[in-house]
């Protein structure tokens, strides 16, 4: 067997960007240095939305120049099935049969109806069917709602460990940001192109994944390509047999450039050298002239479908029906995230995401956000706000804690641009929302007890204590300085359904400056401390 140099480069290049991509998924402490985060722009969906034409415009190029090297090297979802298919081929014998591909056609109705319902949508400013087909989206679902709960366990079982030999480096974390919803939708997404890759190989990216469907309409015209030559090839169908995207045809000497993911798998299996990845455009042009049309199209006719060809079409047939079936479900699991107030109605978003517009139309769902809010305030939304809602972040304030005043990470790490970077002294003073004090609900009034726990707890100085009666003291919000922060709101004692709540800005505002108070000088001289 020849040694593959390309697949070696792509191999090496696959590892250096999964490795660091999968990390900062599970990246629970926010300990990895942000320059990981390049990574995650250089996705192609999240550059579209960002609107970051350079990186489209280099992917693009590249594609044009290698065919689809991105699907083979950036992409971490293809990465991710790359790797399942070769657990699932390791262990096997030479002397035992050995499950290959085999060629078959492609489902060319199929992906290209999914691009163009993604396209169209888009157009129309509905990311709903791109949130559930992107792979990067997918990819990070699957990290943030299922890999990262095992690594977050993991530190807690070292954590264990360690307190017995009095180590204390390590900390228990406890996981409050993962959904019934969204950690069903990433374990029925991982099962899917989990089940595919096991089966067929690059399945998924064929037929369902609309950038690789994109990509295919590209690398068709690819400069550089993987060809057949005629004269030396046998039709031993080695290389077909390799070929995770089951796109080539050794009975009929060609390749479906469109779906081939440039993975140079097939290109040592060749031992007539009749395989290779060359400047092909004249060349291909050429063995078409070359040699006699029915030597080449004749055995497509004749060769037989491959064994898994009517199971691929009653298996997409049987998981949209499963799906479908499951739906009015979710709802149901997805209860019990949603005991709060009922009458938050529409989601509070991240600062620096402008408007609720905005948002939906930009975000994909990918969980990037929830991963490395310090305060872990940042949750994937159910039913509550709607389908075309569901999935996406929003910050719940009930439960734990609050969003820093001075804490602007979310808007740092967002790659779909659906959250606009912000400088500090912008976040102190964008308004997501403003406080509603339920006054019939206030221990102050209902117990005539004191408290003023969310007046302490606001950095705007929004929500202040004023005279009630007697000696007591009572809330009393001023709309202008607030800024949505969910101080106030955590901090309430008021359960189920708190005194004082948050609810949203559909379009973010620019709150007041808090005045500073003033810090009198006392002099020295005049202080008599008794001694």
């Amino acid at each position: 067997m020849k040694f593959n140099i390309l697949k070696t480069i792509r191999i090496v290049l696959a590892i250096l960007v999964f490795i660091p991509v999968f990390l900062f998924f599970c990246d629970f402490a926010d300990i990895l240095p942000r320059s990981f985060f390049n990574l995650e722009r250089i996705q192609l969906v999240p550059a579209l939305l960002s609107g970051s034409l350079l990186i489209v415009f280099a992917l693009f190029l590249s594609t044009l120049i290698f065919g689809r090297i991105y699907c083979s090297v950036i992409c971490p979802l293809g990465i991710l099935q790359d790797i399942i298919a070769w657990f699932t081929r390791r262990g096997k014998k030479k002397n035992k049969k050995r499950r290959w591909y085999k060629y078959t056609k492609s489902y060319a109705i199929l992906r290209y109806s999914l691009l163009g319902i993604c396209v169209i949508f888009l157009i129309l400013g509905i990311t709903t069917p791109l949130l559930y087909l992107d792979p990067y989206s997918n990819f990070g679902r699957m990290g943030v709602n299922l890999f990262r709960p095992v690594v977050m366990e993991g530190n807690n079982l070292v954590n264990l460990i360690a307190l017995k030999f009095n180590n204390y480096n390590f900390y228990h974390v406890t996981i409050y940001t993962i959904t019934s919803l969204s950690l069903t939708i990433a374990a029925i997404a991982l099962l899917l192109v989990g089940v595919l890759a096991f089966l067929r190989g690059r399945l998924f990216c064929n037929s369902i994944c609309p950038v690789g469907s994109l990509l295919g309409l590209i690398s068709k015209f690819s400069l550089f390509r993987i060809t057949l030559d005629h004269s030396k090839c046998t039709a031993c169908g080695l290389c077909e047999k390799a070929c995770k995207s089951q796109c080539i045809s050794s009975k009929g000497k060609t390749v479906d450039n469109s779906r081939c993911v440039t993975c140079f798998n097939c290109l040592h299996r060749c031992k007539e050298n009749g395989i290779a990845y060359r400047f092909a455009y004249k060349k291909v042009k050429a063995s078409y002239i070359q040699y006699n049309p029915e030597t080449v199209y004749a055995p497509i006719k004749q060769e037989p479908l491959h064994p898994f060809y009517g199971m691929g079409r009653r298996s997409f047939l049987l998981t949209s029906a499963a799906m479908a079936t499951t739906l009015p479900l979710i709802p149901a699991w997805a209860k019990s995230e949603e005991e709060i107030d009922a009458s938050k109605l529409t989601p509070i978003t991240p600062p620096g995401s402008k408007n609720l517009k905005h948002f939906k139309k930009h975000c994909t769902a990918c969980h990037l956000c929830i991963t490395h809010c310090p305060q872990q305030i940042i949750k994937p939304a159910g039913f509550k706000f709607g389908i075309e809602y569901a999935l996406k972040p929003h910050l719940v304030f009930y439960e734990m804690a609050f969003c820093n005043y001075e804490c602007t990470v979310c808007s740092e790490i967002c790659p779909n641009g659906a959250i606009k970077k912000l400088t500090i002294e912008e976040k102190k003073v964008e308004q997501i929302g403003i406080a509603q004090l339920d006054i019939d609900r206030c221990v102050v009034f209902t117990d005539n007890t004191s408290c003023g726990a969310c007046s302490e707890h606001c950095p705007t100085q929004a929500v202040k204590m004023e005279p009630y009666m007697d000696a007591l003291t009572i809330p009393h919000v001023y709309p202008d300085l607030c800024i949505g922060c969910g101080g106030c709101e955590s901090i309430c004692p008021v359960r189920p359904i708190k005194a004082i709540n948050v609810l949203a800005n559909e379009e973010h505002k620019m709150a007041e400056k808090p005045k500073e108070e003033e810090i009198k000088e006392v002099e020295q001289e005049n202080l008599d401390f008794g001694f």
